[in-house]
């Protein structure tokens, strides 16, 4: 079957930043096409951690209750343990109410809430399972998106058009703009998530054993999610080694979880392997286009930054995009977006590359004594609480516009 749609906003990509950025359109009386390429819900997501910042934001939009129901672990600490010796330790429970803690939430459950919220509006059409293959462009404008799946082909005709589809964005590629890529970061994380261990803490933790730092926390419904970092690009030369081999290197990387990794690490088909690099597009808006989200800039998983960056990204953006429709068909005031949005994304980055030179800083007795000794300092210093709000809250400045609500919520 054939469609054709018209819309003030083609959205693509079904993820937070493109579900949140619709769900607030259409409350405020946008008509908006979304297009993601997956069936409903049967991707697998690892980034599952949501931040103090990100949760405000959902909060406000009154879908954070309907996710959460779905199921989820409050986490009350993140740390970081070097050789069995907690060097960082930041306490959640200490900030402020409601959102004083991390959440761990299946992505799914998420984008379920966004999903039904959205689904209340009639300006909202969804369209599961179609994968954007063509950009329609006329008179140097983007003008819409050709969407095709199983069901056949959808043409989406739209004042604008929004890349929210990721860090190997299609729609990024078809408007020829770079990615941007910047290999800054010397691992890659294998990803492998085990059942639920019966001394597993309410906690994010991050263990350094030797040079393999790995981050360990409760994931639902009852697992133990685990990111080893691996040299950037060594994959293949692990696994080569053979299962046993790396369940002993896992098991070294992770010693409260060693019995659990060897009794339940039974195939390579057991890891999921991230290529982790950061990215930032040189432009984000062309006429009638503009990107958000991973499309736009791309993170490492270091301090759970990736869904809170897309949320908050897509708050900065409503009101931008609310302008460009009632205005003429210049891109100025979507180009506003990056200008407003991008001091924010080199903070992140910068802190990123800082906290994975540390996590991984030398090894041996000296490299330890260092990391023990700038730990010691910089937690008693302003520039450690400054780097907390910032990992926690992101720029809190940020606010959902219900002010152009057209039903205040």
């Amino acid at each position: 079957m054939n469609d054709e749609l018209s819309a003030d906003v083609c959205v693509v990509g079904g993820g937070p930043a493109g579900l949140t950025l619709a769900l607030l359109l259409v409350r405020s009386g946008a008509r908006v096409v979304l297009l993601e390429k997956s069936p409903l819900h049967t991707r697998e997501y690892w980034g599952e951690i949501l931040q103090p910042g990100g949760l405000a934001i959902l909060g406000r939009l009154g879908v954070l209750d309907a996710a959460r129901e779905r199921g989820g672990h409050e986490l009350a600490r993140f740390q970081f343990v070097d050789k069995g010796a907690t060097m960082l330790d930041i306490d959640y429970r200490s900030l402020p109410r409601p959102y004083n803690y991390l959440l761990s939430m299946p992505q799914r459950h998420l984008l379920a809430a966004l999903l039904d919220a959205a689904r209340e509006h009639d300006r909202f059409t969804y369209r599961d399972g179609c994968r954007a293959t063509e950009l329609i462009q006329e008179d140097g404008r983007v003008r819409g998106v050709v969407g095709r799946g199983a069901g056949g082909t959808t043409v989406v005709r739209a004042r604008y058009v929004v890349g929210a589809d990721g860090r190997f964005s299609p729609i990024r590629r078809m408007a020829g703009i770079p990615s941007g890529r910047r290999d800054v970061f010397d691992f890659d994380v294998l990803w492998v998530k085990l059942p639920a261990h019966e001394r597993t803490l309410p906690y994010a933790q991050i263990f350094r054993e030797g040079g393999t730092p790995l981050l360990a926390y409760p994931s639902w419904p009852g697992h133990l999610q685990l990111g080893w970092t691996v040299p950037h690009g060594g994959y293949a030369r692990i696994v080569a080694e053979g299962l046993d081999r790396v369940k002993a290197r896992l098991a070294e990387a992770a010693p409260p979880y060693a019995s659990l990794i060897e009794a339940t690490v039974t195939s390579t088909a057991d890891l999921s392997l991230l290529d982790v690099f950061a990215a930032r597009a040189p432009r984000w808006a062309a006429p009638g286009l503009v990107l958000t989200g991973d499309s736009a800039h791309t993170h490492s998983p270091i301090g759970a930054q990736g869904i809170n960056l897309a949320i908050q990204d897509a708050a900065v953006l409503h009101p931008l995009l609310l302008e460009a429709l009632r205005a003429s068909e210049g891109t100025g005031t979507i180009e506003e977006f990056e200008r407003l949005r991008g001091p924010d994304i080199e903070r992140v980055m910068r802190i990123q590359t800082m906290q994975a030179r540390g996590m991984r800083a030398g090894g041996g007795a000296a490299g330890r004594f260092f990391r023990m000794t700038a730990a010691r300092v910089l937690t008693r210093t302003p520039l450690f609480a400054k780097l907390t709000r910032e990992i926690v809250y992101g720029n809190p400045r940020i606010r959902v516009a219900t002010d152009l609500f057209l039903t205040p919520r």
